[in-house]
């Protein structure tokens, strides 16, 4: 024991820090596979035919499954979700409520995006007014659902709102409506619909995984770098003494 001596403070800061890098790593790695897996899921429903709403039940997880419409718009009732950039240029996404006359249900049908250079000008936009055949995609989000914003009683449509919840617009507009977003695809009524499948690559969580797992090794050296250092110093101290 006397030839490694680390001290008290550096070995309670190594306990508390080692397991939370290593976990950090390993985490980055669960995450990497999980964009792999949800990859490859959208790849497999892009190539698959698209379905009818009345079909979605088939599914246990409906996310990225392609389906076929029939119906109308709801021009009235248009929500904006800000804050959606392209290109590092600023705009909203479009969403429009979307009558689906085979299966009888509303759905949230997000048409794309568009740029809103200036803010102090509503972005213009129109809605097919004829019956429209389309196709989509269900968007089911990661993590924490969406929350409809809200918005004071008696104010204008359409909306600006920052997160939505097709259930609670659902509810406030009294239909009974899919909960989830639906995604248009290239057609007459989209905007620009280049949908991002994940934010981040699974190669760059790959590469926050190294990151971490060398900061656990790197400190774990120096732990034993300063542990032997100490114990030498101890070693000479009492020859210096007797000198």
């Amino acid at each position: 024991m006397s030839a490694f001596r680390p001290g008290l403070l550096p070995s309670i800061l190594v306990l508390l820090l080692l397991p939370g890098l290593i976990a950090l790593g390993f985490w980055q790695l669960a995450r990497a596979e999980e964009k792999r897996e949800l990859l490859a899921a959208h790849q497999a429903q892009q190539s698959a035919a698209p379905v009818s709403l009345s079909e979605l039940e088939r599914y246990p997880d409906p996310a990225y499954v392609r389906v076929q419409l029939q119906g109308f718009f709801d021009a009235r009732h248009s929500l904006l979700l800000d804050n959606r950039t392209r290109g590092g240029q600023a705009g909203v996404e479009v969403l429009q409520p979307f009558y689906d006359q085979a299966s009888g249900l509303w759905l949230l049908l997000n048409r794309g995006w568009l740029p809103w250079p200036d803010r102090r000008i509503p972005p213009a936009f129109a809605t097919p007014d004829t019956p429209l055949h389309l196709q989509a995609s269900i968007y089911v989000p990661l993590g924490e659902a969406w929350h409809l914003q809200a918005a004071p009683p008696g104010s204008d449509w359409p909306r600006l709102v920052s997160t939505v919840s097709p259930d609670t617009l659902w509810h406030q507009l009294g239909r009974g409506g899919l909960a989830y977003e639906v995604r248009l695809e290239p057609g007459p009524a989209s905007f620009q619909v280049d949908w991002p499948v994940v934010a981040m690559s699974p190669d760059k969580h790959l590469g926050y995984a190294v990151q971490w797992f060398a900061l656990a090794v790197a400190l774990l050296c120096l732990f034993i770098y300063l542990g032997l250092s100490n114990a030498r110093e101890t070693r000479h101290e009492p020859s210096h003494r007797s000198a």
